[in-house]
């Protein structure tokens, strides 16, 4: 706790007080105790915890509440990093590992919503016929999706997959020391720190650090986020496009609200983000292309592959 400020600086108070004992007339009472001060690394905490039987002495580090995750992506983080020599090398492997841990049920989503994109033609048809009838459209899109088999919702599985190991892989960044001035390659010096560069000091070139912008930091976007910007934008290519042209604007910009969101977070969290994003753009192509979907932006690659489709049946 704080103590208050003496000769100008603030000093701080930790008290620890032993339950209240009776001592006999010309006995001795002895009491030890032991006081940790140092580092908190988790291997070590944990020798302690198994040399001195102290319970549940790794919650020193706040692993947060997905601690059934981020322990586990902890000690796969390390193991890669013994086995690669780099931890930002270990993110892209521990990425890949997450990636076919769920490729059975990323793979039936992206199929899902490969049936969606092939079904865009159709909904953009039934917008234009029932327009000004709301209830209707709504309608004959569920009855749509019904006879297809298509889950308008099956885009949103990928992403909710990986947000509770985003948080994990978050948490690890901050709170375990291990991890702190810890390399990739070129301008990242420390992977639990946000991208360096930035627009305002021309992305590295210029012979000045970041400014200081207080809450308006977000501006300091580097080479990281606008890879991931980039990366996320052109996976939303890939997916089915909104009929209702106010949430097909509004996904538009999912991409750079999530580019100035991620400014800020560590090197790390963008760097995995990104990696992640180019290997669901690859596995999603190929089922898409395994599914007869074009891949091409716009109605009209999406209507000539239906023209064709109707001709050759």
């Amino acid at each position: 706790r704080r103590a208050g400020p003496r000769g100008g600086r603030d000093h701080y108070q930790a008290d620890f007080l032993y339950p209240a004992g009776a001592v006999a007339t010309g006995a001795t009472a002895e009491t030890t105790s032991r006081l940790f001060a140092g580092a908190k690394r988790v291997p070590l905490l944990e020798q302690y915890e198994e040399d001195f039987g102290i319970v549940n002495f790794d919650l020193a580090v706040d692993f947060g509440w997905f601690y059934f995750l981020t322990k586990p992506i902890f000690y796969a983080l390390h193991w890669l990093h013994d086995q690669l020599g780099n931890f930002g090398l270990a993110i892209l492997a521990l990425t890949v590992v997450i990636k076919l841990l769920f490729f059975p049920l990323a793979n039936k989503s992206y199929k899902s919503m490969a049936k969606m994109r092939k079904l865009q033609p159709k909904m953009l048809e039934l917008r234009e016929r029932y327009g000004e009838d709301k209830q209707r459209l709504n309608q004959e899109m569920m009855a749509l999706y019904k006879k297809e088999g298509a889950n308008p919702l099956s885009g949103c599985l990928p992403i909710l997959i990986q947000i509770p190991v985003f948080f994990a892989l978050y948490k690890v960044m901050f709170v375990t020391i291990e991890m702190r001035q810890a390399p990739f390659y070129g301008w990242i010096k420390d992977l639990s720190a946000q991208d360096p560069t930035s627009i305002l000091n021309g992305f590295g070139l210029l012979p000045w650090d970041q400014p200081e912008l207080g809450i308006l930091n977000i501006l300091n976007i580097g080479i990281w986020p606008l890879l991931m910007g980039l990366s996320m934008y052109l996976q939303q290519k890939l997916n089915p496009q909104p009929p209702d042209p106010v949430q097909a604007k509004v996904f538009l910009m999912m991409p750079l609200i999530f580019m100035f969101l991620l400014a800020t977070f560590p090197a790390g969290l963008v760097i995995y983000w990104t990696w992640n994003n180019i290997l669901s753009m690859a596995q999603q192509a190929f089922i898409m292309k395994r599914q007869g979907v074009p891949i091409g932006s716009g109605r009209k690659k999406a209507v000539e592959a239906e023209d064709e489709e109707e001709a050759k049946s």
